[in-house]
């Protein structure tokens, strides 16, 4: 997302019934998200305050990514194709939205949050950018570093074969992200080090896992190193860890689902998570105000159980267009957004019917961007990872 944003698989006539509502979830997420940045600048009256748009979608992308992957790698129990997809699924579209939004710097100027050396491009090589306190060219990218961070740590699970058949990583996390908020005001660690000596791991590490030499060391390896950088260095290591309470929530509710742990712990880590923010030392900005986040987090959940509600119905078609898509209009959306902010200037005070002009104009060439994006860019790097997925298997993993 996944924030997660990634996860769509194919046209939407081609989902299969029991996934139509997770592309659903991410159509919804995606919209979310693209509905806070354009309404904050172009129809600030449409925007709600009594939650924040854009982390309820992001939320329901961890969800959704936390329910499906982990489960997804136990069932095909092949760490290197699991990598070998991710890859492909993420990579292609995130460096060509790089490529893009520093291709147009002359014009639209990187953020000045970003910084200008060698741990930034190390950051963004290993998409963990919030874990190493490191700003994104675009600031949507920071789902993205709890994507990866979740991915290491499903790996090492998985590696170690931890199952989690009580359910119990999402309250654990959950308590961690309490702990954390009373104890860490910021990051124990910071500057630019974390990112490259994190990057190194990470190349190296892959590559370990990938090729299936010393595969198990590596995925342990880096499943401690993301959990500790989270925890370390990430802007606010209550939060990142709590982020991931909520992705190991959704992979509760997939055991749940199956009769293989109990409900118990995710309610649990739901109400912990929500509270948070009441007694955190850093819980300054608006959308984490203990009205504001608790009532996000709430509206996240009861939108994931009610699609699991209405899993076995029919399922919206545009809905689930939007979720195969909703990688390419995570991404895309926002570089769009800049440059029709640029041509169209300031919004905020126009007359409404001039900024729902302007709206209407944005998501007319928002929609079919992201549909070819995914057509010409996702699709055809996705095709290339599974059959490289299908090649000949690592050799076994070497005891160290």
């Amino acid at each position: 997302m996944s924030l997660a944003l990634p996860g769509a698989h194919g046209v939407a006539p081609q989902t299969p019934p029991r996934l139509a509502w997770l592309d659903a979830l991410r159509g919804i997420g995606a919209l979310a998200v693209v509905g806070e940045h354009l309404t904050t600048w172009a129809m600030p009256w449409l925007r709600p305050t009594a939650f924040n748009l854009g982390v309820y979608g992001v939320l329901v992308f961890f969800l959704v990514s936390g329910y499906i992957i982990p489960t997804s790698l136990e069932r095909h129990g092949d760490v290197r194709a699991f990598w070998i997809g991710r890859f492909f699924r993420l990579y292609p579209l995130y460096l060509a939205v790089i490529a893009l939004v520093l291709a147009l710097a002359w014009w639209i100027p990187v953020r000045p949050e970003v910084s200008r050396d060698l741990s930034s491009v190390a950051a963004h090589a290993t998409m963990l950018l919030d874990a190493v306190g490191a700003a994104g060219v675009l600031n949507t990218m920071w789902t993205l570093s709890y994507e990866m961070v979740f991915y290491l740590l499903v790996v090492a699970l998985f590696t170690a074969g931890v199952r989690d058949r009580l359910g119990l990583l999402p309250a654990l996390f959950a308590l961690v992200a309490a702990f954390a908020a009373l104890a860490l005001p910021g990051p124990p660690l910071s500057g630019g080090w974390p990112a490259s000596v994190s990057c190194g791991v990470f190349v190296v590490g892959l590559a370990c896992v990938v090729a299936g030499r010393g595969r198990t060391p590596a995925a342990y390896a880096l499943g401690v190193m993301a959990l500790a950088l989270v925890l370390s260095s990430s802007r606010v290591p209550w939060f990142g860890v709590a982020i991931l309470a909520v992705m190991f929530a959704g992979t509760a509710v997939h055991r749940w689902e199956r009769g293989q742990g109990p409900l118990w712990p995710v309610a649990a880590a739901v109400a912990l998570v929500a509270a948070t923010p009441l007694w955190a030392l850093n819980a300054g900005w608006w959308w984490v105000r203990p009205d504001v986040w608790s009532l996000t987090v709430l509206l996240a959940a009861l939108t994931f159980a009610a699609a699991m509600a209405w899993r076995a119905r029919l399922i919206p078609a545009v809905l689930t267009w939007l979720g195969t898509i909703s990688y390419s209009l995570y991404l895309a959306h926002l570089p769009i957004l800049l440059v029709v902010m640029q041509v169209a200037g300031e919004m905020r005070w126009s007359p409404p019917p001039l900024q729902i002009g302007v709206s209407v104009a944005f998501l007319g060439l928002l929609m079919p961007a992201s549909w070819l994006s995914h057509r010409f860019v996702e699709r055809p790097m996705q095709r290339l990872g599974r059959r490289l997925a299908r090649g000949p298997a690592a050799r076994p993993d070497r005891k160290v």
